[in-house]
């Protein structure tokens, strides 16, 4: 909500704070077939994009969730040729993925178009690849999608969705995962934003047991900032179809381009599990 001093607050009544940045001027509204979606200018954050009154990202710290989201997924898999991302709208994550040489086609699947659409009007520096020639975007459910997939044609899923809520809870389900599953090659992993692990504990759980559930064998979360998301802290979780995820490849430590935040050392880092996490995750399997 925007106040009468102009300030954005996001109110997470559950863990009872909230989140404000400063605003400038909104400079856009509109009302998608699926969502409320609000563009924002801030005094020292640049653009802020905002969802059904949650915080999506904005111009300063994006790189944080989309370098996380995309590069220890692949600097982990040996050969991610084929990758498909579920949900991505901004295409933050998109570009992330396109900057490894070695994917030779990603498929971004998001339900809501005026997202796309928006982000190459307010963040153009998030959508760089859409124009290349790997790329393909559709603007189809992406449950659906995963469903009807081709068997074992796809080397990295990365699940890149809003809250399990609304359109997206159907993407936190062992159903959809079993679907994955299936897709993914020999060798094949995905990765799952997976919220704050202090606010939302019981999805992550969630998540853990659903993923092994479906079949997948071997999990790994990590942890990174996240500023304007619920307690600044979030997670993302990787998992396998084979017996266990492999140790991430030397190339993260000499990578071809250049990133703000994902390095080697902080993939390492981020693997480092905190005990309260150890102890919530061991009646999921973990």
């Amino acid at each position: 909500m925007l106040d009468d001093n102009d300030w954005f607050t996001e109110v997470h009544q559950d863990a009872g704070s909230a989140f404000s940045l400063r605003i400038r001027r909104k400079v856009h509204e509109e009302q998608s077939p699926f969502q409320t979606i609000s563009i924002y200018e801030t005094t020292d954050f640049g653009h802020l994009m905002v969802i059904d009154g949650c915080t999506m990202l904005s111009s300063r710290e994006n790189f944080l969730y989309h370098e996380m989201l995309a590069h220890p997924v692949l600097f982990t898999h040996p050969d991610p040729r084929r990758v498909c991302i579920i949900g991505g709208g901004d295409c933050g994550t998109l570009r992330e993925v396109l900057r490894h040489p070695e994917v030779a086609s990603a498929v971004q699947i998001d339900i809501d178009e005026r997202v796309t659409r928006l982000a190459e009007r307010f963040f153009p520096e998030l959508t760089a690849a859409n124009d290349d020639p790997r790329t393909t975007l559709l603007f189809d459910d992406g449950i659906r999608w995963m469903r009807e997939a081709a068997t074992a044609s796809l080397e990295v899923i990365i699940i890149d969705s809003t809250d399990p809520v609304g359109p997206a809870a159907g993407l936190f389900t062992d159903a959809f995962y079993r679907d994955c599953l299936r897709v993914l090659a020999p060798g094949g992993l995905l990765v799952q934003q997976s919220e704050s692990p202090l606010y939302h504990l019981d999805i992550l759980r969630g998540i853990h047991r659903d993923l092994r559930s479906a079949g997948f064998s071997d999990l790994q979360t990590l942890f990174f900032p996240q500023t304007i998301y619920p307690s600044g802290w979030w997670s993302a979780t990787m998992a396998t179809r084979d017996s266990t995820i492999p140790a991430f490849r030397a190339a993260a430590a000499n990578s071809a381009f250049e990133t703000r935040y994902y390095s080697a050392d902080i993939h390492r880092a981020a693997l480092a599990q905190p005990p309260f996490v150890t102890r919530a995750l061991r009646g999921s399997g973990d």
